[in-house]
């Protein structure tokens, strides 16, 4: 059994962040992670072409902001190696290949209790913490939804997680599923390869440029959300027009507004839109069942694919092993406090990057995190 101050599970951009500005304060901690390297989502399962869809001035993490001469929109590349860069910064070493599978809080003791298996040898070890930060993130555990007959479907299936790029898929019969910001730009790629590229837009969508989303996260700072939204809309129907004649509609509630409130992100678009506007990618409707390669859609059109890829999402799975979840998430697993106290729960128990602000999100909750940490601690030392 090892007894710290600090226990931090997860060593994505959320822990690192988090054990970095408790370094700073010479606070003792440890992180836990079940992958064999620290950011993995960026390492392992991001999209070849992807760039960061926020300016870099939105997109570091404490104490280290990116190089003057560093692009706006950084390639996912050259984020690896800022990040790599900040974790040799702050000589940030993670424990790796350790599962968290349970964490409860033990009221005699007032700690909490952490229980990992270490991947490596097969056993169990145990961990004590005055304080414990859920790093794990919202984009823990990929989502693909129940679809009727999606066992039966003969061609490939992945998850956006497993996209590389579209030099696989050509001369083939791709369908995306999903219309957020991967889906799109997975959409967006395929077709550059020639792929027969199809996508699913089922809800309302804000389609922005990323100068757009720049400017206004700047004004919000200053001005109304309302007035912001106007702005944005209005930017967007100029350089758009009205997409609702091919299978785009816009929400009635502004991108910043469901941004704040909803945590729904505006689509930046790469350019996807004038491929759905030359019929290069086709919008499709919702998805009514699958029978072997021939997908059924609600409007009872019906096509054969090759290959589905299910742009549709993460979700968090902290709740699977934080017992006493309920200090600080709700049932699905998400901060139980609103924006902006949704970082800190009961018993010392805390999160990081659950806000649905990327990471310039995932920056203020780890300053607030480690800055109510050192508060706490040095109150107890002055008892």
């Amino acid at each position: 059994m090892e007894e710290i101050v600090v226990l931090i599970v997860g060593a994505g951009p959320s822990g690192l962040a988090t054990s970095a500005c408790l370094s700073v304060h010479s606070i003792p901690h440890i992180i836990l992670e079940k992958e064999d390297i620290y950011a993995s989502l960026w390492k392992k399962r991001a999209y070849d072409r992807l760039k960061l869809h926020l300016a870099k001035e939105f997109c570091s993490l404490p104490f280290k902001p990116h190089s003057p001469d560093s692009p706006t929109y950084i390639p996912k590349d050259m984020f690896v190696d800022y990040l790599d860069d900040y974790v040799k910064t702050f000589n940030i070493q993670p424990k790796y290949q350790r599962h968290v599978e349970s964490a409860s809080y033990d009221e005699a003791d007032g700690k909490w209790r952490i229980e990992a298996k270490n991947v490596l040898t097969g056993g169990v070890e145990v961990y004590v913490a005055e304080f414990l930060v859920v790093a794990s993130g919202e984009n823990s555990g990929k989502y693909i939804p129940e679809l009727p007959g999606l066992d039966s479907f003969s061609g490939e299936t992945l998850h956006s997680s497993e996209y590389k790029s579209g030099a696989k898929y050509e001369n083939k019969e791709v369908l995306v599923v999903g219309c957020g910001n991967s889906g799109m730009e997975i959409a967006y790629d395929l077709s550059n390869y020639g792929v027969q590229t199809a996508i699913v837009i089922r809800n309302p969508v804000h389609v922005v440029t990323k100068e757009t989303v720049r400017v206004g996260m700047i004004f919000s700072k200053y001005l109304p959300i309302f007035i912001v939204d106007i702005m944005a809309v209005l930017m967007s129907k100029i350089l758009y027009g009205d997409l609702s004649n091919y299978g785009i509609r816009r929400p009635t509630k502004g991108p910043f507004y469901l941004k704040a409130t909803a945590g729904r992100a505006p689509v930046i678009d790469v350019g996807t839109v004038a491929k759905i506007k030359s019929k290069e990618i086709k919008v499709v409707p919702a998805i009514s069942s699958i029978d072997g390669k021939k997908v059924l859609f609600e409007d009872g059109a019906e096509r054969e694919f090759d290959v589905i890829v299910f742009a549709t999402g993460y979700r968090s799975v902290a709740n699977n092993w934080l017992k006493d979840f309920k200090h600080v998430l709700n049932e699905t697993g998400m901060p139980k406090n609103d924006f902006p106290h949704h970082w800190k729960g009961e018993k010392n128990l805390y999160c990081c990057g659950l806000s649905r602000r990327g990471l310039f999100g995932v920056s203020m909750d780890a300053s607030a995190i480690a800055d109510d940490i050192k508060k706490v601690v040095t109150e107890k030392m002055n008892k």
